[in-house]
């Protein structure tokens, strides 16, 4: 994969704070094993496959913060399997 830019990502983030904020979080996820990234790994660091999935259009901020509510809501949806009323 060619180097990945910041031009490349701002078309998809509308400005720099914003990604560097979006890189952060997603890269946290990936490094942590929490979420598996969305493009090829190639050897590369959780923070370059941040970048470029930014770069691809697959992570917005959107995104991550649905991912987020999903995630809080999937212990009740177990506990409402286990104990149905």
């Amino acid at each position: 994969m060619a180097r990945v830019t910041v031009e490349d990502c701002l078309e998809h983030v509308d400005n720099r704070f914003e990604l560097v904020m979006l890189a952060t979080k997603r890269s946290r996820q990936i490094a942590t094993g929490g979420k598996d990234p969305k493009v090829a790994w190639e050897n590369d660091k959780p923070t370059v496959v941040a970048l470029r999935e930014i770069a691809e259009g697959l992570i917005t901020n959107d995104i991550l913060a649905q991912e987020a509510i999903a995630d809080q809501h999937e212990p009740l949806y177990a506990l409402e399997e286990e104990f149905p009323e």
